[in-house]
């Protein structure tokens, strides 16, 4: 944004009811039932959604298979409709890897909430597409390319709307030519579904400081590819899961294999970001994955045809905020709503979007604005949702805390008697941040990665290119380290430099040539916005801030 002077002229703004930041399934959910609600009323609610992507689904990014429960209570007619949740699951494989060969598992021996039996294999970025079809055919007003940058208080405090971020603006901070100044979107009720990590949900979070109940947020980092392979392998339907190789035995993650319509399958990989050992690199890994004689034949003779990688909110039930602040409500993997061991938040995203738009409703036909809706936090944990993440909440820290082995063994014993509703171990704590996980890289090994094929694995930049990113080079990087001694200090010094590492998409790395070596470089234009860099600095030392409206990547199918 430009630096606020007398030169600059003021914003201008615009009216709404309800102003909406995100357009995921959490916003379009939201939006779509204030608009039905309002016509079941006999009136009308204005509702607007803005999305920092170039398009809606531009910075969608998930597995996916979805459970169509909160579709199927927002539209009941899809099933009707020419829609693209088109490849039902039709088998179900959960398999252990070791170094060279795999265990499947039998079915029975999973906890039944694993079962995939009438879900479905989607791209969630054309489902936010197609959801966005039926909002504006409500009348919501969908702005792409705009970038929430700053939440708006009045003087009491509380939230009354949004400011996109200015656009034209030079790498020095200064208007350029073309420079335009950000509008200011005002609404009664502000709803923050900006998905994991987003910048304004931990502004809301930690101003009114939302978390002091809560255990630490933790997340993971996903990564994915869709790729078009031979039609004699593609198995239209099939969901396969795994875990264990190439990730050690204290290192959460696993891998999931969805074969959708059209010869596609979509490969992904998930690194759990409590991991201890500075050398380990996710993308690397994900990487060696695929050549897993369980997986490779699957790929030889395919085309690569998108990549991408996103963070995932894996804190759960104990590590969900108060959800409600004078003005809003946090929605879907902004409030943390996924359910980890499923690997499904889209459903629970859809569900909290319908509930939002139920309690401001009433708020709003009542008369009120920009108050606190206090019953929302209460109703949500109480409802199927809660009731979901309950479930499982203990998967995680039994992870984090046993390893591999006695991790999943007990998280499966512990999600079966969940089943009957009881937990042998009550509710675990998180313990530490992710940012707070590695360890010094002298007492950790270094991991020797091979060199990618450029058939079956690839390097980051030929990766990224996929991804379709894009920034106006000459504006403000959007990555704003705290304090660049700290970072040499400690980031370098201490821990080898994991940024280089760990963010899937090159932006990060030390330059060790040059008088001014050891020098910290950002490559801005790399950043496919993931954010983990936001989440596992070992000083928190890194903010992740939106850059200018429609940049980053643009995913056609993910």
């Amino acid at each position: 944004m430009a630096e606020e002077n007398e030169t600059l002229p003021e914003r201008e703004s615009m009216e709404f009811d309800v102003v909406i930041v995100g357009a995921g399934p959490a916003g379009l959910a939201a939006a779509i039932r204030l608009k039905q609600l309002a016509a079941e009323a006999g009136g009308d609610i204005s509702v607007v959604v803005l999305e920092k992507g170039s398009e809606v689904g531009a910075h969608i990014l998930s597995g996916a298979v979805i459970d169509p429960v909160g579709i199927d209570r927002l539209l009941p007619g899809w099933r009707d409709e020419d829609t693209p949740i088109k490849t039902k699951v039709t088998e179900d494989r959960f398999l252990f890897l070791g170094h060279s060969g795999s265990i499947r598992l039998p079915n029975f021996m999973m906890p039944p909430l694993m079962n995939n039996h009438g879900n479905y294999i989607v791209s969630l970025g054309n489902v936010c597409r197609w959801l966005s079809t039926k909002a504006e055919e409500l009348g919501v007003e969908i702005y792409p390319g705009f970038a929430a940058a700053e939440v708006l208080y009045d003087d009491d405090g509380r939230v009354i709307g949004v400011a996109t971020g200015d656009m034209g603006v030079g790498r020095d901070g200064k208007p350029k030519d073309g420079f335009m100044r950000g509008m200011a979107l005002m609404g009664k009720y502000v709803l923050i579904g900006e998905g994991a990590r987003g910048s304004l949900a931990k502004m809301l979070i930690s101003k009114f400081d939302l978390d002091r109940d809560a255990q630490p947020p933790k997340f993971g980092i996903g990564l994915k590819e869709l790729w078009e392979v031979a039609p004699e392998k593609h198995k239209p339907g099939l969901v396969q899961h795994s875990f264990g190789w190439p990730l050690d035995s204290k290192t959460g993650g696993g891998s999931f294999l969805y074969h959708l319509e059209d010869n596609q399958v979509a490969v992904g990989f998930v690194v759990h970001l409590n991991y201890e050992n500075p050398w380990l690199s996710p993308f690397e890994e994900f990487q060696r994955f695929k050549r897993h004689p369980a997986v490779v034949d699957t790929f030889e003779g395919g085309k690569r045809l998108s990549y991408g990688a996103r963070a995932i909110t894996e804190g759960g039930f104990q590590s969900l905020p108060k959800l409600a602040f004078p003005g809003g409500l946090l929605l879907g993997c902004a409030a943390g709503l996924v359910n980890v061991p499923r690997i499904k938040g889209s459903h629970n995203a859809i569900l909290s979007g319908m509930m939002a738009a139920e309690h401001v409703q009433t708020a709003l036909a009542a008369g009120r604005a920009n108050d606190e809706l206090t019953k929302f936090d209460a109703a949500l944990r109480a409802s199927e949702i809660g009731a979901d993440l309950k479930k499982v909440r203990n998967v995680k820290p039994l992870w984090s805390k046993l390893g591999l082995y006695g991790g999943i063994a007990l998280g499966g014993l512990d999600m079966w008697t969940n089943t009957f509703g009881f937990s042998l171990f009550g509710t675990l704590g998180h313990g530490k941040p992710d940012s707070a996980t590695l360890k010094p890289a002298a007492e950790c090994p270094k991991i020797d990665y091979p060199k990618p094929d450029g058939k079956i694995s690839f390097d980051r930049l030929s990766s990224v290119f996929l991804s379709n990113t894009n920034h106006e080079e000459d504006q403000p990087i959007h990555l704003r380290v705290g304090d660049m001694a700290l970072q040499k200090s400690s980031e370098h010094d201490v821990y080898a430099g994991p940024s280089y590492r760990y963010c899937p998409a090159g932006v990060y790395e030390w330059v060790e040539e040059g008088e001014d070596a050891p020098r910290f470089q950002i490559n801005a234009q790399n950043c496919v916005h993931c954010k983990t860099c936001d989440i596992k600095d070992p000083n928190a030392n890194i903010n992740w801030t939106v850059p200018e409206g429609g940049g980053g990547p643009n995913y056609p199918n993910m």
